[in-house]
């Protein structure tokens, strides 16, 4: 596909998602689920491995495209020399079944049209067994999956595709739907298409009125808020860390993982965004989601899973599929799932303890389950670990794992301390004492007098920048200073900050990544802490102009090829953009009052 990562849209139901590109295309969607089987997959291969487009028959002279305010409802504006189109694109839920809506409505003059809808369920793979219903509906099954494609144009057969070709006046709408439901069901009901993205718009503009964001950057957090909830799933309360698969993060490269899980260390930034947003509920279901998660032996607990709470990830690679920009392996499944990650420790505790602090309730069982994982984490926190960023070149004393394992005692004490919770107080001070003194020596470099990725590095860590957001140490520490300085000498690329040298082979793969972008928002906030307003303003107002032309962002940017990177679009950023819009905009700052 010669398509960039940039150039798509999300459409979503909070089940699943699509990514639609400014040519009318659906190049990536998965059903019932963020992490089912791909029915259409010609995102990570071509167009036979399945799409469905609608759009005019002769190439649009200019293409623009939209979110109708407050929503998730992509409106594509293709203008022609025959006249101008409006594509109406959304998702919707009804009970089990899942469904997309299209609608095409004329604009001016009198425009030829075309759909071509290729279904290939098992990631592009599967061609389905089609037939047409009584109704004039057309049925798709393979497996457990059917796809029932109902519109008034006719269409036929061509290979192994559907097409449609028709003509659309000023003032006309066609309209299309795609319904999944299990294949030993009987066909569903039919779809008002119009009123159904009535009743989307609706929902959507209820939800987004609850905002309490307000300021310059109001657009801009709204848009990721959406984002946000459109990456969550609203049975289960779990949060994606994005739509996709396998978008790579060096072009070309096999630094290609799946994304489509949850992770436990967004916990806090989601939590805080959420909240100082406005929206408890939400931030309560991805807490309950939490629990239900981590439940059971302290030492079984994972750094990821599935969007129910499942533990079993297993990881394999799809070869029939030549990956995005011939960016191979294809992966499905992770298995980091099953690393030694120290740190979301600390991401459980602090999340916890920070949900005390805005008031959510918090049982006695969830205590139990803290305390629990405490004892558990006195038994381990010398070990080695693979890190935040999953590295796969063997486990090492990472300082940022070691801070956060500080965070996870602090944490426990405060809430002891605080909040009046039973427990062994004396011996984890203790602790922590020991944590913080390993780190400010093992984690520090008296010749560099800053702190360095690993015991016996010499190599900086964006991770670095969190040490005041956590508070560790303040922010004018010389030493946090220091730090921040080399970063920014280091790992800052055309303005932009790289996680950690991806050339140094700390984690045992080839090729240099583009800029993370959640890294480059913390630098931000390291200058709002430092009192650098203007410095963070402008950092910020550059990473908000690398958004697509609809408000998203990916993983990573590619300061040379001017193009996103990684999976799309990415909780993690969305999340670091939103908490760094209210350090800038709010007297009581995220970044500031989470580490206090």
């Amino acid at each position: 596909m010669s398509k960039r990562i940039e150039d798509y849209a999300i459409i979503g139901n909070r089940t699943t998602a699509a990514l639609v590109a400014p040519d009318g295309s659906i190049d990536w969607l998965g059903f019932p689920r963020f992490d089912s089987e791909a029915c259409f997959a010609a995102l990570l291969g071509d167009a036979e491995n399945g799409y469905w487009r609608i759009a005019p028959k002769r190439n649009p002279t200019r293409v623009s495209r939209r979110y109708r305010q407050g929503t998730l409802i992509l409106e594509t504006e293709m203008e022609t020399p025959d006249g101008t189109i409006i594509l109406t694109d959304c998702m919707q839920r009804r009970g089990r079944l899942s469904e997309v809506l299209r609608l095409v409505r004329g604009k001016e003059g009198v425009v030829p049209m075309q759909m071509e809808l290729s279904i290939r369920f098992g990631y592009g793979q599967i061609v389905p067994w089609v037939v047409k219903l009584p109704d004039g509906r057309l049925r798709a099954i393979a497996g457990p999956d059917q796809l029932i494609l109902q519109t008034p144009v006719a269409h036929r057969g061509k290979g192994f595709k559907t097409v449609a070709d028709f003509e659309i006046r000023k003032g006309e709408e066609i309209p299309f739907s795609l319904t999944w439901d299990q294949s030993f069901r009987p066909a569903p009901e039919l779809t008002d298409v119009g009123r159904a993205i009535a009743a989307v718009e609706q929902e959507w503009k209820e939800w987004s009125a609850r905002c309490k964001v307000c300021g310059e950057y109001t657009e801009a957090v709204l848009r990721s808020l959406i984002t946000l909830r459109a990456l969550g799933h609203s049975d289960t309360g779990g949060i994606v860390a994005a739509a996709t698969t396998s978008l790579p993060e060096v072009m070309g490269g096999e630094r290609n993982w799946d994304y489509r899980y949850c992770w436990l260390r967004d916990s806090t930034f989601t939590l805080y965004a959420l909240m100082e947003s406005g929206y408890c509920d939400e931030a309560k279901a991805w807490q309950e989601w939490l629990m239900r998660a981590i439940a059971g032996a302290p030492d079984k607990m994972q750094i990821l899973y599935g969007l129910a709470g499942e533990r079993r990830l297993d990881e394999y690679a799809l070869p029939h599929l030549r990956g995005y920009m011939n960016s191979k392996p294809v992966r499905i499944g992770n298995q980091a799932s099953g690393q030694l990650q120290l740190d979301v420790f600390g991401e459980v505790l602090d999340s916890l303890y920070q949900a005390r602090r805005m008031g959510m309730p918090v049982t006695k069982d969830v205590w139990n389950m803290e305390l629990g994982l405490i004892e558990h984490l006195e038994s381990l926190w010398r070990e080695p670990d693979e890190g935040i960023w999953e590295v796969r070149g063997g486990p090492k004393n990472f300082t940022w794992s070691k801070i956060m394992v500080w965070v996870a005692f602090d944490r426990a004490i405060k809430t002891m301390e605080e909040f009046g919770e039973p427990g062994p107080i004396d011996r984890l001070r203790r602790v922590r004492g020991q944590v913080r003194e390993e780190i400010e020596t093992k984690g520090f470099d008296a010749g560099l007098n800053a702190f360095v990725q690993f015991s016996g590095s010499k190599e900086m860590d964006a991770t670095l920048l969190l040490i005041p957001v956590v508070g560790f140490l303040p922010a004018d520490d010389p030493r946090v200073l220091n730090t921040v300085a080399l970063i920014e000498q280091r790992l800052r690329r055309d303005g932009l900050v790289e996680r950690y040298n991806s050339e140094s082979k700390v984690d045992g793969l080839h090729g240099r990544e583009g800029a993370f972008l959640a890294c480059s928002f913390w630098l931000a906030d390291n200058y709002v802490l430092q009192g650098r307003y203007e410095e963070a303003k402008k950092l910020f107002e550059g990473l908000l102009a690398l958004r697509n032309d609809v408000g998203l962002l990916s993983e990573e940017y590619d300061p040379e090829g001017k193009r996103f990177t990684g999976n799309f679009p990415q909780a993690f950023s969305h999340v670091a953009l939103i908490n760094t819009a209210l350090n800038l905009t709010r007297d009581v700052k995220p970044a500031a009052h989470r580490g206090s």
